[in-house]
Parts: C-alpha cells; structure tokens; sequence
C-alpha cells in the first residue's frame, strides 16, 4: 500500500494537490492512503519549505506547485 501524505496548511492549491493524487492513485488502481499534513511543524520535518509538496512513502516527489494526475501516476508506478 501506498502512503500519500499532502503537505500543506489547506490552502486551494493543497486542495487540489490532494484531489489529483486521489484521482491518480484511483486511476493506477492501487492500494492506497492520503493523509494530510498540515502543521507547520510536520511539514518541516520533511525538509519542505514552501507547499503544497506531496510525498509518497515519506519520500517528498514534488514541492511548491500542483503536479498533474498524469505526473502523480507517474510517481506511483
């Protein structure tokens, strides 16, 4: 199972962030779970300094922009 976390104080483009990685992870049909990290604190314990950033796995793909589903299910394959 996959472990996609969203890191981001729940601004728009977090949101979005995290609907593309929902959409993806769905498309690819994996097993998987979003969690949102959303204090500050957390979110610099992955070295992140700007958001949204998602990490795969605790493994940080993309920061400070929107990756694309087609990116994201890149990432997870």
């Amino acid at each position: 199972m996959k472990k996609i976390q969203i890191l981001g104080t729940g601004c728009p483009k977090c949101t979005k962030l995290a609907a593309n990685a929902e959409a993806a992870a769905k498309e690819t049909q994996i097993e998987y779970e979003i969690e949102k990290v959303t204090q500050i604190n957390d979110i610099m314990k992955f070295g992140v300094m700007v958001t949204p950033a998602l990490a795969i796995d605790g493994e940080v793909k993309v920061a400070g922009k929107v990756a694309s589903v087609s990116e994201i299910k890149q990432m997870l394959s």
